[in-house]
Formats: structure tokens, C-alpha cells, sequence
């Protein structure tokens, strides 16, 4: 007679356990799925950000260009980066282009090379692609935009 009184509720828990666990389960591979779109989508707009930010064939093409003589390893070049980013993104209008030429790329260090640019360096073209200055090493924010600024006016 326990066996009677026992089995009803030992067959109503797995499928009560069962049921929790696969609403459960949907629940977690939703969110898992949210989780990996959103890194998926991140990684996508990264890979397109810096493959942008890595044509050099946007210098001359009728865009005023920002040209960073970059090494990804140098704390130096990196910090230089960030006060670049930093001035381009506090410009008000026309705002010329950021392009990355990697020295540690064939591309970059042709570039770099073909320009005479060895170190920590800006090199700003005007919309023809004509160098138009060079800045040369760490430099702030400030300075930074109203040089872009007297860039893109020209």
C-alpha cells in the first residue's frame, strides 16, 4: 500500500522536474543566445571598425585624414591613440579621417617609410592627400583638435 501512496508522487516529480527543467533550459539557451548574438555583433563592428581605421587608401580620396604612425605594442603610441580618439570625437562639424598605419604590417611600414615617420607621430592630409603637418610624439587632446580643426577648415 505505500508503494501505491509513493508512486503517484515519485511519476508527478520527474515530470514536474522535467517540465521546470526544460522551461529552465530554454530560458538559459535564450539568454545564452542574446548573449552570443550580442558578442557576435560586437566582434563583427570591431572587425569592421579597425579594418576602416587600417585603409590607407582613404588618404586622398576628398576626406581630410588624421594618419597615426602606430605600433600596437608601445604604450607611447597607444596613449597617443587615445588623446587622437579622444580629440576627434570632441570636434564640432566636419571631422577629418582616422587611419591607422600599423608598422608592424607591411602596409603600415611602407607608409610610415614612404613618409620618413620612424616614431610616435600624426601625419595630417588635407582632402587631396597632401601632407599638411606632421606632429610629432605625445601631444594632449587640445592641441590635438585644434590642429584637426585648422586641418579640416583648410
Amino acid at each position: 500500500m505505500e508503494a501505491e501512496v509513493n508512486e503517484p508522487c515519485s511519476r508527478s516529480r520527474p515530470i514536474d522536474t522535467d517540465r521546470r527543467g526544460f522551461i529552465s533550459s530554454m530560458r538559459n539557451g535564450a539568454i545564452g543566445l542574446v548573449a552570443v548574438g550580442g558578442i557576435g555583433a560586437y566582434v563583427v563592428h570591431l572587425y569592421r571598425s579597425t579594418s576602416h581605421e587600417h585603409d590607407l587608401s582613404r588618404v586622398g580620396n576628398g576626406i581630410a585624414a588624421v594618419v597615426q604612425i602606430h605600433d600596437p605594442q608601445c604604450q607611447l603610441w597607444l596613449a597617443l591613440q587615445k588623446e587622437t580618439r579622444h580629440a576627434l570625437a570632441s570636434l564640432d562639424g566636419d571631422k577629418p579621417g582616422y587611419v591607422i598605419a600599423d608598422i608592424r604590417t607591411d602596409k603600415g611600414l611602407s607608409f610610415a617609410n614612404k613618409h620618413s615617420a620612424k616614431h610616435v607621430k600624426l601625419l595630417l592630409f588635407d582632402k587631396a592627400g597632401k601632407l599638411r603637418q606632421v606632429i610629432n610624439g605625445q601631444r594632449g587632446s587640445d592641441e590635438l583638435r585644434q590642429a584637426f580643426a585648422r586641418l579640416v577648415a583648410r
